[in-house]
């Protein structure tokens, strides 16, 4: 499993699978909602907003989605798959990289474990949130919020002279 945390890699091999999740609490700590993209390796895109009953900080938001959408993709027969999420926490936590004590969160990350080791191939990608929209627009939509503005990525307000 490649543990990536900062870096954007280039496309996946033809026969993996592709799968963004976001995660987002209302408020932090508050209602969890996810939202999680699946395109499977022949090009079929599949979408899913989801309101798990329960409750948590944005961290454990995000866990919950990377945990589901690792369950979604096995359950459709995804054995190679690239997983991307603009959460750090998340993927450095699930990869590996970072270690927490926070028991709730311990938990999470341990599920993440288990369901990456159920894949021949995991590729856990962090991406820059400007990257993972359509994830954060699902799990927005979960919690019955509006989509946010577009983002220009690296893009600053000028100030008027």
């Amino acid at each position: 499993m490649n543990r990536n945390k900062k870096t954007v890699a280039p496309a996946p091999p033809a026969h993996y699978w592709q799968a963004w999740f976001d995660g987002a609490a209302l408020p932090n700590p508050g209602r969890v909602g996810i939202g999680m993209v699946l395109i499977s390796p022949a090009g079929e895109r599949q979408e899913r907003a989801l309101l798990p009953m329960t409750w948590g900080c944005s961290n454990e938001a995000e866990l919950h989605a990377l945990c589901a959408v690792l369950q979604w993709a096995h359950e459709l027969g995804a054995r190679h798959l690239w997983v991307r999420g603009d959460s750090s926490f998340a993927v450095g936590q699930v990869g590996g990289l970072e270690a927490t004590a926070i028991r709730r969160l311990v938990e999470l990350v341990d599920c993440g474990k288990e369901w990456c080791r159920r894949f021949e191939d995991v590729q856990l990608l962090w991406v820059p949130r400007h990257r993972n929209g359509d994830a954060d627009r699902l799990s927005r939509q979960a919690l019955g919020l509006p989509e946010k503005p577009a983002m220009i990525p690296g893009g600053r307000k000028r100030r008027r002279r």
